[in-house]
């Protein structure tokens, strides 16, 4: 139950660990209240403090426009929240965190393709009789890997994929690393023995690695996206992976995403949506990894979320702005 009155910020999405840090930082001057809940899932009918903190399946009401002064979302992304800004035109102060899990994230992502290329969920089911048919895999050294939008995440892959030796390319309009080969989306998309998106979502972005841009790659592809899942339809990427065009598929994040998590929180899968159901089936499958938006999740990236979180809201508390405003959000 989250209490309305007196607290100066309640922190939504808060799971366990994440509780226990900000609980143990917290100064004694700031009161806090924490929820695992979504805003949508607490049901409150009015905003509970003049600044609340979310992650990224909070859907904030517009009802709640001059309640707020203050909004925290403890992620590096915030089309989320841009996205209640462009509906509101509230003139709420905004913040993020840019660069708190850049590379726990990577390593998922390299995580992913490795147990994708081994072919790790079968080995696994196959460990009770022993046997080795069908569990011949692929070795990570030389093969193409393109990077879809190299930001801070893209960057990190890119470290750890040169000390495993293999061929890395970008794909992104800002050429920001000179070590790193930049080549365009389609042909890149057909060069690549893997694709790994770390975009951005932007309006530009959404829908882009939809299926008329996939299925350019070569047959048995890997695709892996921790990024945001609006990018890549998630409709579109059981089709490539019906028409084996996809060798392997890694997701951490989905389109319409607090709607899926709401409904697989729920526990009850005759009445999930479409989309929940699509993306229950593809998780059965042995070439698929889906994991629940958790990459972030290290105790080192908590550690400093935490921390960078804190900091942010005392700071607004006291001067009424954020240590990382979200960029250019005045002008959307």
């Amino acid at each position: 139950m989250v209490n309305t009155k007196k607290s100066d910020v309640v922190f939504f999405e808060a799971f366990d660990e994440e509780q226990e840090l900000l609980r143990k930082i917290c100064p004694a001057h700031v009161k806090a209240e924490f929820t695992p809940l979504t805003i949508q899932e607490a049901c409150l009918s009015k905003a509970p403090s003049r600044v609340i903190s979310i992650r990224t399946q909070s859907k904030i009401p517009a009802a709640w426009k001059e309640s707020l002064d203050g909004i925290l979302t403890r992620s590096t992304g915030f089309d989320h929240v841009r996205e209640y800004q462009k509906e509101t035109k509230a003139r709420t102060g905004l913040g993020y965190l840019p660069s708190y899990c850049s590379r726990a994230v990577a390593e998922q992502a390299i995580l992913m393709m490795l147990a994708l290329m081994r072919k790790l969920a079968v080995q696994q089911q196959y460990f009770s009789h022993f046997h080795r048919n069908g569990l011949t895999g692929q070795e990570c050294q030389d093969k193409k890997l393109l990077i879809v939008g190299v930001g801070n995440i893209g960057a990190e892959i890119v470290d750890i994929a040169h000390g495993l030796r293999m061929k890395v390319a970008g794909a992104d309009i800002d050429h920001k690393l000179p070590s790193l080969e930049y080549i365009d989306l389609v042909p890149g998309l057909a060069w690549a023995d893997v694709v790994m998106c770390t975009a951005a979502l932007t309006d530009e972005t959404k829908n882009m690695l939809n299926y008329d841009t996939l299925r350019r790659m070569k047959t048995g592809t890997i695709f892996i996206n921790v990024a945001r899942g609006e990018i890549s339809p998630l409709k579109d990427l059981k089709r490539l992976m019906d028409e084996k065009i996809l060798g392997g598929l890694g997701l951490d994040v989905y389109e319409d995403e607090h709607a899926i998590a709401h409904d697989l929180r729920a526990d009850k899968q005759s009445a999930v949506s479409e989309l929940a159901s699509v993306a229950l089936e593809l998780s059965q499958r042995t070439n698929v990894i889906f994991t629940p938006h958790n990459a972030f999740n290290t105790r080192e990236a908590l550690a400093r979320k935490a921390d960078q979180a804190m900091e942010s809201v005392v700071l607004f508390l006291a001067e009424n702005k954020f240590p990382f405003p979200i960029p250019e959000i005045q002008n959307s």
